[in-house]
């Protein structure tokens, strides 16, 4: 699923390294824009629907991060 993800990340921002341990949204590395996108992107790749209210930075800062947020969007 982290292949999946980085490969993801890369697709919308190919400037950035998305397999380096860092805050994304701290970094700079994504914007509210490039969430909204990552979203729809993951919904689509994962089968899954994100709840609004999970639409924090923090669920988006690292891979292991929006992992978590994939995997808890399954359960519901």
């Amino acid at each position: 699923m982290k292949d999946k993800i980085i490969a993801i990340l890369s697709e919308l921002r190919p400037e950035f390294d998305f397999t380096e341990e860092k805050d994304f949204i701290e970094e700079g590395m994504l914007d509210s824009f490039d969430v909204v996108s990552l979203v729809s992107e993951l919904e689509e790749a994962f089968g899954v629907l994100i709840d609004g209210t999970e639409i924090l930075p923090e669920n988006f800062s690292t891979v292991d991060s929006i992992e978590a947020l994939v995997n808890k969007s399954k359960k519901k």
